[in-house]
């Protein structure tokens, strides 16, 4: 199983988020790319990375931040966050980061994904937030009426390589994942599937890798790092070879 420590970006700062709510929000006084530092010299392989900027305003605003950590460091790279035309996807995959996380707008316009990941093989990723079932956009900040398994339908067949489920119920409260809705996701996704929203403890990692679903790739952590319930010598033992 792949593992995902996450660094969110805000105002060139670190931040965590409780449900994606921007004014429940804790700053840490490492940057993100000591963090991401951090993250390497532990021995990780695989970097969340969501711009939080970029989620309020559509732009890529921490593009040179990203720039920076992929030069940097050996660290594959995904990214998401406000992440709404061609424009921002090419510059993303210009800076080598390895896969482009689209919500919102792929939630909003199934024939931007469909052409997304036709123009960039191999490089989109699929992000579903979810609350109570039903998908949420624009950073959180409104729900759509799209039941998450009938979206995932629809667009099952358009070539996404990896689908990032978010329950936000569980995001950044430290209560566990949603690890029932993720085998439902899991179980009809026709690409690798990251459980994502929740982490409080090593044996939350236990147990995604106990789930024993080929289809689940890896989990992220966040907020658990940042506040010392996951230390990172536990945690990068638990990665898969």
């Amino acid at each position: 199983m792949k593992i995902f420590p996450a660094i969110d970006i805000k105002d060139k700062k670190c931040v965590r988020l409780v449900k994606g709510d921007f004014d429940n929000k804790t700053e840490y006084e490492m940057s993100p790319i000591e963090q991401a530092g951090k993250y390497s010299d532990h021995g990780f392989k695989n970097l969340h990375i969501v711009d939080l900027d970029g989620a309020l305003t559509g732009e890529t605003i921490n593009l040179d931040i990203i720039q920076e950590i992929v030069n940097k460091f050996n660290l594959k790279i995904e990214i998401g966050g406000g992440i709404r035309n061609f424009e921002s996807i090419q510059k993303y995959t210009d800076a080598g980061v390895e896969k482009i996380i689209l919500g919102s707008a792929a939630i909003k316009d199934k024939n931007f994904l469909k052409e997304a990941c036709k123009k960039f093989p191999d490089k989109i990723a699929l992000g579903l937030d979810a609350k109570d079932g039903y998908l949420s956009v624009s950073g959180w900040k409104e729900n759509s009426d799209q039941l998450t398994l009938d979206y995932l339908k629809e667009v099952n067949d358009f070539g996404a390589s990896r689908l990032i489920y978010t329950d936000i119920n569980r995001d950044g409260m430290k209560q566990s994942p949603n690890f029932e809705e993720t085998l439902k996701v899991a179980d009809i996704s026709n690409c690798p599937v990251i459980i994502s929203g929740g982490v409080s403890s090593i044996d939350d990692i236990k147990k995604a890798k106990e789930l024993n679903n080929k289809n689940i790739e890896g989990i992220i952590v966040g907020k658990a790092i940042y506040d010392g319930d996951i230390k990172l010598d536990e945690l990068v033992k638990e990665v898969d070879a």
